[in-house]
Formats: structure tokens, C-alpha cells, sequence
């Protein structure tokens, strides 16, 4: 630890984070240090900020989005330091570099920060409470998905064996089982039985969402939109953190909802949505989305603005249709909360052109 110096000069770290290990590089001044590597749990990375003969306002640490980023961030930060969390899908710089290590891309995360932590892209780390109660959502989400692969496991094997499963929807399929052959029972029973206990399970997660949401008022003036339930509700309030976080059109682009830019000269290309950010939420709005243009969705000025878009015509139209509502319900929810004393008018546009005309 002698390497730094006592002097109180900004002192800059980047920290390259694997599974196992912290990788650990020091920039003050023009003078770079090299830690090498510690192991990665709390009282290692503890242990070894504690030995840093510095004030807690003279440091910077920088490290990147990654399975371990909020943890660490949140202990950093707890000591005083200014923490910044890098987004690693905009580091092309660190990641698709010709000569790629732990220490070269450690000591890059420090430069960038002394340089300009813009260069960086940097997130906001999720709270602890937030981040915990998010796990019921990402566990319930894992869930569908392996259902889903199930379900469509076992149509495979139906048609295979010339069994019509066209009437089966992905509610019924479960309720088939005993219609089927006493062969085909005994060889598909172990997945016939996964997808009850993933059935039951996934209920028992929409009672936890359901009461871990009642802790969030917000959540219920999101719910004002048919087609927002206490999921896509939730999701949206425990993951965006605060209304107030974005703009318009900043929160779009959070979630990946806006198209990519390609941009040179007097080439401007037409690309597809960026989708970038919480793959999650952005699924979830879509779904929705996709639930506020179908058969059960009311009239509304949303599912009109989608309607509009997919009488275009062809599957495209209907696709860019589906993503331009979920990008319209991500805001409207937005501005929904904002602005919680405004109830909800899901003819808004249309009653507006009626007292204007």
C-alpha cells in the first residue's frame, strides 16, 4: 500500500471484476499501480480499501455492470467513496480490445474515469430493498420460460407421434394427460409433472408480486391502464426507481424502445429498436403492448395508435405497431406517475379534438 502516497490527491481505481477474483488498478497523477488480484467477497474488498491511506472524498472507483456491480457499489459507497458503474455494452473500447487482460482492462476503467467519467456511461445501481424484491419477478420470469420450453417440448412429441395439438393452448395442455395413450403417459409423466409444480409455483409468485406491490402506491395508479397489472406495474416502479429519473424519451431508450442510429454524411440508415437496456421490463411492456391490441383490450387511445401503425399492412407492420405501443405505454405510465393527482383517460386525444372542434 506504501505506492500511494499520502499526499490527499485524487486518487482513481478500476476494479475488473470475475467471478472469483477483483482485479485492481491505481491512478494518481500521472503514476499508475497495479494491485493484481484479490478475491471477491466483502471482506476482502473491505480489507483492502481499509489499508488506503486516503479520505474517502479524494477516491473514485470505477467497475462495470455485471452480476457483482450493485453489491460492491453499495459497499464502496457506504465508505464514502464516489462510485461509478460503468455500462459494459458501450466500453467497446475495454472489450473489444487487440490486447485484452484483468489488469489492461483495470487500469482502463481508471484512466477513462480520470479522463471523463461521461466516456463511461454510467448506470444507477438499483437499491438493496428494490433489488430484493425484483427477485420475485426474475424468479417467476424463469419460471414461465421454462414452462414455455416444456409446453412446447411436449407439442413436439405429440406431433411426432401424429397427436393433433393445434387445440391446445399453452393453459390446457396440462389437462390432456389423461387423453393420452397409457405409453406415451408413462414416458411423458416426469414432464407432464414439472409443469404442474411450475404452474403452481408461478401462482404462488403472482400472490407474492401481488402483496409485495401493495407496498408501492404507485403501483395501483399505473394500473389505471387495462393491460398493466400488478407485474408490468411493479416491474416498471421497482426497475426505473424514480419518475422523475428520465425524460420521455430518455425512458424509452432506457428500455431499448427506441430504433438505433447509423448516421454519416448524407447516409441516415432506418434500423430496428436498440434493445438496449432491462431486457426484462422491455418484454413486460411489450406484452402488454401486445394484450392492449388484442381481442381483450378496450378501445382506447392506445390500442387506436397501434391500429393505425399495423393497418399498414403485413406480420411488419404488426410488429412495429406492437413496439410503438410499448414504447407509448412506458410513457404514459411515466407521466402516470409523475403526476399521480391526474386520473387516467384512456380517450384523452379523442375527447380533447371533441372540445376542440
Amino acid at each position: 500500500m506504501n505506492n500511494v502516497s499520502q499526499k490527499q490527491e485524487k486518487i482513481y481505481f478500476g476494479l475488473d471484476i470475475s467471478q472469483k477474483t477483483i482485479e485492481i488498478f491505481a491512478l494518481k497523477g500521472e503514476k499508475g499501480v497495479s494491485f493484481g488480484k484479490i478475491p471477491n467477497n466483502q471482506e476482502s474488498l473491505t480489507e483492502f480499501f481499509a489499508q488506503i491511506p486516503a479520505k474517502p472524498e479524494t477516491i473514485t472507483v470505477a467497475l462495470e455492470t455485471g452480476t457483482h456491480s450493485a453489491w460492491i457499489s453499495r459497499l464502496l459507497e457506504s465508505r464514502g467513496y464516489e462510485v461509478i458503474v460503468a455500462h459494459a455494452r458501450d466500453l467497446a473500447f475495454i472489450y473489444k480490445g487487440d490486447k485484452k487482460s484483468d489488469r489492461i482492462d483495470a487500469e482502463k476503467l481508471a484512466r477513462m474515469t480520470r479522463a471523463d467519467k461521461k466516456l463511461l456511461h454510467p448506470i444507477k445501481i438499483i437499491d438493496k430493498k428494490r433489488q430484493e424484491d425484483l427477485l420475485a419477478i426474475k424468479a417467476r420470469d424463469l419460471l414461465v420460460k421454462q414452462r414455455t420450453g416444456i409446453v412446447n417440448a411436449i407439442r413436439g412429441f405429440l406431433r411426432s407421434m401424429g397427436i393433433d395439438d393445434s387445440t391446445y393452448s399453452h393453459e390446457v395442455i396440462n389437462d390432456i394427460y389423461s387423453e393420452l395413450p397409457q405409453e406415451i403417459q408413462e414416458n411423458l409423466r416426469g414432464l407432464f409433472s414439472s409443469l404442474t409444480a411450475i404452474d403452481n409455483n408461478i401462482k404462488e409468485y403472482d400472490k407474492r408480486i401481488r402483496k409485495i406491490a401493495k407496498d408501492y402506491p404507485e403501483t395501483k395508479i399505473l394500473q389505471q391502464i387495462k393491460g398493466v397489472g400488478p407485474l408490468i406495474a411493479l416491474s416498471f416502479v421497482l426497475i426505473i426507481g424514480d419518475p422523475h429519473r428520465f425524460s420521455s424519451r430518455e425512458c424509452s431508450s432506457y428500455v431499448g424502445l427506441v430504433p438505433k442510429r447509423d448516421q454519416s454524411g448524407e447516409v441516415d440508415k432506418q434500423l430496428g429498436i436498440s434493445k438496449c437496456g432491462n431486457k426484462l421490463l422491455r418484454r413486460l411492456l411489450v406484452q402488454g403492448a401486445q394484450y392492449i391490441m388484442g381481442p381483450f383490450g378496450e378501445e382506447c387511445d392506445l390500442k387506436d395508435f397501434g391500429t393505425r401503425i399495423s393497418q399498414r399492412g403485413g406480420s411488419i407492420a404488426r410488429k412495429k405497431a406492437k413496439v410503438a405501443v410499448a414504447r407509448k405505454l412506458a410513457v404514459t405510465m411515466l407521466s402516470l406517475w409523475r403526476n399521480p393527482e391526474i386520473q387516467y383517460d384512456p380517450h384523452f386525444k379523442s375527447n380533447r379534438k371533441k372540445q376542440c372542434a
